[in-house]
């Protein structure tokens, strides 16, 4: 009889540890100012120049107001498979600067009909001198600077997404 109690004694502690353990409520999930750092795939985009794809990317699509000034101001780093795209409202000649942007960039600028007009290349972080498209452009891509020299996009090529 005195085992069969020191058997069960702890067997009914590891119980109730487990069922206050499963009861506990969850933390919830933290979101906040490092979130706005994390990228968030919304569509692909493909860098074509004849008919042959050049490079095909993940994109965050900045289609509004707020999220074309925000841009990636502030973001610490981004892969080379990674851009932003920025649906303009018009087509019209675009000008881009790079104030609070932490990383070199590649600002592609692309018509309505999505020829690329002209390229950026290598822009320098912090800069608040604007950057000026070549044409009116409807569509601006960013990627890593270096990014366009890597995969020989020229004025001319197009681009074709998918969101």
């Amino acid at each position: 009889m005195k085992y069969r109690f020191t058997l069960l004694l702890p067997l009914a502690c590891m119980f109730f540890f487990f069922q206050a353990c499963k009861d506990e409520p969850k933390a919830p999930k933290k979101t906040g100012p490092a979130d706005a750092f994390q990228f968030h795939k919304e569509g692909t985009l493909s860098f074509i120049s004849d008919s042959s794809v050049l490079k095909q990317i993940d994109i965050e699509v900045a289609d509004d107001e707020a999220e074309r000034a925000q841009g990636l101001m502030n973001r610490p780093w981004m892969e080379e498979t990674q851009g932003m795209l920025f649906i303009m409202e018009l087509e019209e000649r675009q000008n881009f600067w790079m104030r609070n942007t932490i990383i070199p960039l590649d600002i592609i600028y692309v018509s309505a009909d999505k020829r690329i007009v002209s390229i950026a290349k290598d822009t320098q972080p912090f800069s608040e001198k604007t950057i000026p498209s070549a044409g009116p452009a409807k569509y601006v891509v960013e990627v890593i600077a270096g990014f366009s020299d890597k995969y020989g996009l020229k004025a001319g090529d197009r681009i074709e997404f998918e969101i």
